[in-house]
């Protein structure tokens, strides 16, 4: 059964299907021809033979003229796994017959010794004929320290946020991870956060927590992706969350509650009310103030 993680990260290249080619062109160092377009192609490679093979993404870019010019191979790879050597080399002959294009294989793991044992030279025994896979690993994870690129590549953004959102670049990757959800839908949004949440370090988390208390409409998005799917525990946990924020900020800020106060802060239900104390939060200098 996939991972949470496993499903998260292909996600990303579902969402984007020129991704994996800007991964490839920018962190990969490898020149890829011209193209116009990219679309998902069918990742069963069960074209030779009766073994099913199947990968996790297969994309196939396309020139002006609607042909293909490459084929790309996607695997999400969390662990070791040695018999990867024999489907790989299945994936890219499958896809390359059925493009009529060269093709290359992406491998993306979060994982150091997964990225070392992936990028290995996989000898297939006729002479010159190696493959050597592409790897997106810790080394060469881009980046992203810019909001206005996170916005651009929200996708480019969440991978930056899961490699170095616990590193020394920390707040400039968590900022621009942010600014890149406002991009996003609240469903998208809400998957995202969970992601990049599940895999930061708890100085990290807190961190993220506390950009996320800073500009509230971050803050929002994610607890109404809760209400918005209708769930009891979900919506719970929204509530549960903006009551936080309003918590935080009077704290912040140096507004003392009563202990009658802060109960029925933490104890309200209705959304709508917690987002607007939220709001005058930001504001206030004393909490009979908020409850005007």
């Amino acid at each position: 059964m996939p991972s949470y993680l496993h499903e998260g990260v292909l996600e990303l290249f579902r969402a984007d299907p020129s991704l994996a080619a800007t991964l490839i062109a920018r962190e990969c160092g490898v020149p890829l021809p011209d193209f116009s377009g990219a679309k998902a192609e069918a990742c069963d490679f069960t074209d030779m033979g009766p073994k099913e093979y199947r990968g996790d993404l297969a994309f196939g870019m396309r020139d002006d003229s609607g042909g293909y010019v490459l084929g790309i191979c996607v695997e999400v790879q969390l662990a070791i796994k040695r018999d990867r050597a024999w489907s790989w080399p299945v994936y890219l002959a499958t896809l390359r017959s059925r493009l009529r294009c060269p093709v290359l294989l992406l491998v993306v793991t979060p994982n150091r010794q997964v990225a070392e044992w992936a990028g290995a030279p996989i000898e297939l025994g006729h002479p010159g004929l190696t493959l050597r896979p592409l790897v997106l690993g810790p080394g060469n994870m881009p980046l992203v320290t810019d909001p206005i690129e996170a916005q651009s590549s929200p996708e480019r953004a969440v991978l930056s946020a899961m490699a170095y959102g616990s590193g020394p670049h920390m707040d400039e990757v968590l900022q621009s991870f942010l600014a890149g959800l406002m991009k996003t839908d609240d469903e998208r949004a809400g998957m995202y956060h969970d992601l990049v949440d599940d895999v930061l370090s708890e100085a990290a988390s807190r961190r993220l927590e506390e950009l996320m208390t800073m500009t509230y409409e971050y803050r929002g998005r994610i607890a109404r992706k809760y209400v918005a799917q209708g769930r009891e525990e979900g919506w719970q946990e929204g509530r549960a969350e903006v009551a936080r924020v309003v918590l935080t900020v009077l704290d912040a800020r140096g507004v003392t509650l009563s202990e009658a106060q802060r109960s029925r802060i933490e104890d309200c239900r209705d959304l709508g009310q917690l987002e607007d104390w939220a709001r005058r939060a930001a504001t206030i200098t004393t909490a009979d103030e908020l409850f005007d």
